[in-house]
């Protein structure tokens, strides 16, 4: 049974709750987040990984080949067994914070914004579905390619709660992870706040790495607490230890996190987003033996280039959840 305080209004039809299981440079001597604590299947023959490349003056950068990439698994060389690249239509899932701090200072005006943008930007080839979250997950709207279906979606309403931003992401991040699309990804829309999640950034950065679901945070916040000024978008480098927190947590995934406080810097961020995941490298290599989690690092021979790519994989047995 639902809280007895007014919640949030969705005209939409809540079908279910979901199952359990942008854009910075990514350091590569940033430490990797930690194993996943869900149950993964015994054994991987072969290990894809989703990478995007950009230069340094942070354009995506096209039509590079197989002989342009190298892969390392915990540090060794591997032997790339097949390539793709190219466009490719988006399974893109939405993950929007209605907590009760996102009512503050005009939040979940920008988050709806952000939306109506996001829907906007797709193409009819591609699909979308939209969760909500605050202590408990929702799936709104389950994937489809009907976008006017999230159009509609009333986000009227008092957002009230705790703020389970780490589980909530771990959970769509998986959802996202059964859809078919080569290019997928997972669209997190928050003011940055957790505060009732049982799993930490390491942990949800380790899920959604192993199953290749780039994480992107849109955090919103007011002009006021954006040293960035109006019309700049911040970088995260040299944020605070709340924000790093986030930060590494879309970089692990192979994603990455900017801050907006107007309009003008959502519009940038959600396009740099999608022409981000329009234009992937699928690199396909045989893993390690060893089992447990296996740090990654792709690379370009150009080190002028970045990649964006998620930071490893779990392999050998199956862990179970405690």
């Amino acid at each position: 049974m639902r809280r007895a305080a007014a919640p949030l209004v969705l005209t939409a039809v809540v079908f279910a709750t979901c199952p359990a299981g942008v854009w910075a440079q990514a350091s590569p001597a940033a430490p990797g987040p930690q194993g996943p604590q869900s149950t993964f299947r015994s054994g991987v023959e072969v290990v894809t990984v989703t990478a995007a490349v950009r230069d340094r003056r942070n354009r995506v950068v096209r039509d590079l080949k197989q002989s342009d990439f190298e892969v390392y698994d915990t540090g060794e060389r591997r032997q790339i067994r097949s390539f793709d690249a190219g466009e490719s239509p988006i399974s893109l899932g939405v993950l929007l914070d209605i907590s009760g701090s996102m009512a503050v200072g005009g939040n979940m005006d920008r988050a709806r914004h952000a939306i109506a943008v996001a829907m906007g930007t797709l193409r009819p080839s591609d699909e979308a579905a939209l969760y909500t979250f605050d202590a408990r997950l929702e799936e709104v709207v389950s994937f489809t390619t009907d976008l006017d279906r999230i159009r509609r979606v009333s986000l009227e309403g008092k957002p009230w709660g705790l703020t389970s931003l780490y589980d909530a992401v771990a959970k769509a991040a998986t959802a996202v992870a059964g859809r078919a699309s080569k290019h997928r990804a997972l669209l997190v829309i928050t003011d940055g706040v957790d505060t009732g999640s049982a799993l930490t950034a390491p942990e949800v950065s380790g899920i959604a790495s192993a199953i290749d679901v780039p994480v992107y945070l849109l955090t919103v916040v007011h002009p006021l607490d954006h040293p960035g000024g109006e019309f700049s978008v911040l970088e995260t480098d040299g944020a605070s230890t709340a924000t790093g927190t986030l930060a590494d947590l879309a970089r692990w995934t192979g994603g990455d996190m900017r801050i907006a406080s107007a309009p003008a810097h959502t519009v940038v961020a959600i396009q740099d987003l999608f022409a981000e995941l329009r234009y992937q490298y699928l690199v396909t290599f045989e893993p390690g033996t060893r089992p447990g989690w296996h740090p990654l690092e792709i690379r370009t021979r150009n080190k002028n280039l970045i990649v964006h790519a998620r930071s490893g994989y779990l392999s050998g047995p199956t862990r179970s959840e405690d």
